[in-house]
């Protein structure tokens, strides 16, 4: 039997750990196997909701980026470049899995999805293109950053090539995406934060830059009217006091407390701010609800009954 035709739209961001876990090398194997409970969630999702799926895509860019260190014989590619392969490559491992969830519950002639390569403006003048900080590829000695074309850094892990991490204006393609939504498509975009992209006249350019998965998903999912934005990770929700004593989990929330939290400083740079960002953006500017939850609670939490659920207030 056909299922009923959907209303009502979520946007689910998908986290890199998605398809790589912490303490897992990363086969094709490994990112498979992981990607089935996600799209399981998702496809019995896809008998009430019309759905689009964003995703991120660090480890793999990483490792093409890697990959170019290691061979002088193939020219090397520029990042725009990467992250487009990265969107093929990913947008094609979640359609088979998905493909194979909904055969499981009998819908999959009636469920269509497309994996669309996904652009995102960025302004050329965003400050973040004088002070790059984002840190991409692999590790380097001191002497190859010494010698790299690219700015570096010193991290945790070592010296690593850093890029700009503009904040997202716009995604070129969502017309497209709303109206494939409209018929009836499962959409899969978006991967990595999209391809960064400024304006020149009438036309587009490439730029060196990653662009944020969540900001970039929140933007799309007021762009496009998703009603609700749910953002799965490796962690059961937000917390305030994370890591000590007195940590606690956040469940029903208001912008108004969330962003209090926000300014007291409760949420890591790069890991959990940007989605606290992303949440009070997508729900300040007229989404239902915005969702933080861990990638086995999709479901649950679309039901009220798991993550950190933030709406307006």
């Amino acid at each position: 039997m056909a299922p009923s035709t959907p209303t009502e739209t979520l946007l689910i961001a998908l986290g890199g750990n998605a398809l790589i876990r912490k303490g897992q090398a990363g086969t094709i194997g490994e990112q498979f196997k992981n990607l089935k409970g996600p799209t399981r969630q998702i496809a019995r999702l896809s008998r009430r909701y019309r759905i689009i799926i964003t995703h991120g895509n660090g480890p793999q860019v990483g490792n093409l980026l890697l990959q170019q260190e290691c061979c002088e014989q193939v020219p090397r590619l520029p990042l725009e470049i990467l992250v487009a392969q990265t969107q093929g490559q990913i947008g094609y491992m979640i359609e088979s899995t998905l493909d194979t969830a909904l055969m499981e519950l009998g819908i999959h002639f009636h469920q269509p999805f497309i994996t669309v390569i996904t652009y995102v403006v960025v302004d050329e003048k965003d400050p973040a293109f004088a002070s790059p900080t984002k840190p991409i590829g692999p590790v380097l000695s001191e002497s190859q950053a010494a010698e790299s074309p690219f700015p570096t850094r010193l991290t945790a892990k070592g010296h690593r090539r850093v890029v700009a991490s503009p904040r997202p204006v716009t995604v070129v393609e969502k017309r497209e995406i709303r109206k494939l939504v409209d018929m009836g498509f499962i959409v899969i975009c978006g991967g990595g934060g999209g391809i960064p992209v400024t304006r020149e006249g009438r036309s587009f350019h490439g730029v060196d830059a990653v662009i944020d998965k969540d900001l970039v998903s929140s933007t799309l999912a007021r762009e496009i009217g998703a009603h609700r934005f749910i953002m799965a990770t490796d962690v059961p929700g937000a917390a305030i006091n994370f890591n000590t004593p007195r940590e606690r989990y956040l469940e029903d929330v208001t912008t108004d407390e969330l962003a209090a939290h926000l300014r007291d400083d409760q949420f890591p740079p790069g890991t959990m701010q940007p989605k606290i960002e992303a949440a009070l953006q997508f729900v300040g500017q007229g989404g239902k609800e915005a969702v933080i939850t861990s990638l086995d609670t999709i479901e649950k939490a679309v039901q009220g009954r798991a993550g950190t659920r933030i709406t307006s207030g």
